[in-house]
């Protein structure tokens, strides 16, 4: 059987034997050179075996040379072969509707045979680079696409044995024969479980917010109750590091019992979550972390500031998804997840980098 030539392929069209004699010359020694001697002819000669680029000439009788490429143009199969016209034609205008039929360049006659040469092989490796990042980008989207389908079917699956981690420790506490250390070992079982699966739901959330899918149902959210939530879960961190965290609202110590936001109270818990835990674990020993609430302009904003110092070399990817420093369990997912919830509830979030030697994280959600 025989096999195609592994050298590139070169189509010239020409009516002029003279010009067809010229170019192959030029051209055979490093490419397979295939002639045809008008369009119909090449389309031919391409349906047979495309050719990695075609010399094109315009004038030529029954179809021209702007016809042909047309074709090749409308074709899927052939619109990415390069074309370079033959021509005699100097006109400004006549340059300027090949390149606009997708010629990528244009060579005058008479020949220059070293032109001629330069022209093609940067064109073949223009091509060839080309389809090589093309390639490769579909190989990494088709790998992206895959790692998110097994997450979510890892997700899903996760969910099956959370049943019982969650749900036997509820039916071992009926037992009135427990004692204490035992039903709060069960309770922790329970609780661990339930965070699994917030944790998991979470992730799927996420998902739904990249893909914007997710269906957004805002209700009044109190974000004083949220804070001193995410604060008392905190409690060990915060004592052992000896930190002060304090909330003022308005400017002042002297806290309402309400502070509330149109939002989802489980994305609001999420966020603050995120941000709180990173300005707790950023913090130096004894110092302070202040979270500021406050309502402006028709706009609510969340300020958490602590005095650790975000690193130089992250600070413009702050919010960027995997960007993380000098955490070892770190994942750059806790500032990307608080960014998406923040757009997701029609806000923003920004970092202050106004004072180097500290950390101010400003969120604005619409009242």
């Amino acid at each position: 059987m025989l096999q195609r030539s592994s050298r590139p392929r070169v189509l010239i069209v020409d009516d002029a034997v003279e010009n067809l004699q010229i170019l192959m010359s030029a051209l055979q020694d490093r490419y397979a050179v295939v002639t045809a001697r008008n369009g119909y002819e090449a389309l031919e000669r391409v349906d047979k075996a495309p050719p990695d680029i075609v010399l094109l000439d315009i004038i030529m009788p029954d179809m021209d040379g702007y016809e042909t490429c047309r074709r090749l143009k409308a074709r899927e199969d052939t619109r990415e072969i390069p074309v370079i016209f033959l021509t005699g034609l100097i006109e400004e205008k006549n340059e300027i509707m090949g390149l606009a039929l997708g010629a990528v360049d244009y060579v005058h006659k008479p020949f220059s045979v070293p032109v001629i040469q330069a022209r093609v092989a940067t064109h073949l490796e223009l091509f060839r680079a080309r389809r090589a990042v093309e390639e490769r980008n579909q190989a990494l989207l088709e790998a992206h696409r895959l790692r998110e389908e097994v997450e979510r079917i890892t997700q899903h699956d996760l969910k099956s044995p959370l049943n019982a981690i969650i749900g036997l420790p509820e039916a071992l506490m009926c037992d009135a024969n427990l004692t204490g250390e035992q039903r709060t070992l069960l309770e922790t079982i329970q609780l661990s479980g339930y965070r699994l699966l917030d944790m998991i739901n979470r992730s799927l959330d996420m998902y739904k917010m990249e893909t914007g899918t997710y269906a957004y149902q805002p209700y009044p959210v109190n974000l004083i109750k949220v804070v001193h939530k995410i604060a008392q879960e905190n409690q060990k961190l915060i004592a052992y590091q000896h930190l002060n965290l304090q909330m003022l609202v308005d400017g002042v110590c002297t806290q309402p019992e309400v502070f509330e936001v149109p939002g989802e109270e489980l994305l609001c818990y999420s966020m603050l979550a995120n941000l709180l835990k990173n300005a707790i674990e950023a913090s130096p020993e004894q110092g302070c972390i202040t979270v500021r609430l406050g309502k402006t302009a028709g706009m609510a904003s969340i300020a958490i500031h602590n005095q650790g110092a975000v690193p130089e070399s992250i600070r413009e990817r702050f919010f960027d998804k995997y960007v993380t420093c000098g955490k070892e369990s770190g994942t750059g997912l806790g500032t990307y997840s608080a960014l998406r919830i923040a757009e997701t509830m029609g806000g923003n979030i920004m970092l202050d980098s106004n004072d180097p030697a500290a950390t101010t994280i400003i969120i604005r959600l619409p009242l």
